[in-house]
C-alpha cells in the first residue's frame, strides 16, 4: 500500500478549504484516509496554515510521499527542513 500525504478538498464552489491527510494513494481525492494531520485555507489574507508537526514527522519518517503542494506547505511550516535534517544524522 502506497501512502501519500495530500489536499482532501472541502467547502463550497469558489471558496475552498483543504484539509492535509495521510491517505492510501488509490483513494480519490475527498475519500477515505488514514489521519488527519491539519488544514490549509487559501482564502485568508495570508493563507492560514495548521499542521501537527510530531504526526506529520512521523508519517514522513515510516515512508509516506508528499504530493507536490502537500510539501510546499511542509516546507513552508519548516517541518519538511526537520524531516531531511533528521535523515541525514
Amino acid at each position: 500500500m502506497a501512502v501519500r500525504i495530500r489536499l482532501s478538498r472541502f467547502g463550497k464552489k469558489k471558496t475552498p478549504f483543504y484539509r492535509l491527510v495521510v491517505a492510501d494513494s488509490r483513494a480519490p481525492r475527498d475519500g477515505r484516509f488514514i489521519e488527519l494531520l491539519g488544514t490549509y485555507d487559501p482564502m485568508t489574507d495570508p493563507a492560514t496554515v495548521s499542521v501537527q508537526e510530531e504526526r506529520a514527522l512521523y508519517w514522513l519518517g515510516v515512508g509516506a510521499q508528499p504530493s507536490e503542494t502537500a510539501k510546499g506547505l511542509l516546507k513552508k511550516q519548516g517541518i519538511w527542513d526537520k524531516f531531511a535534517a533528521s535523515k541525514k544524522a
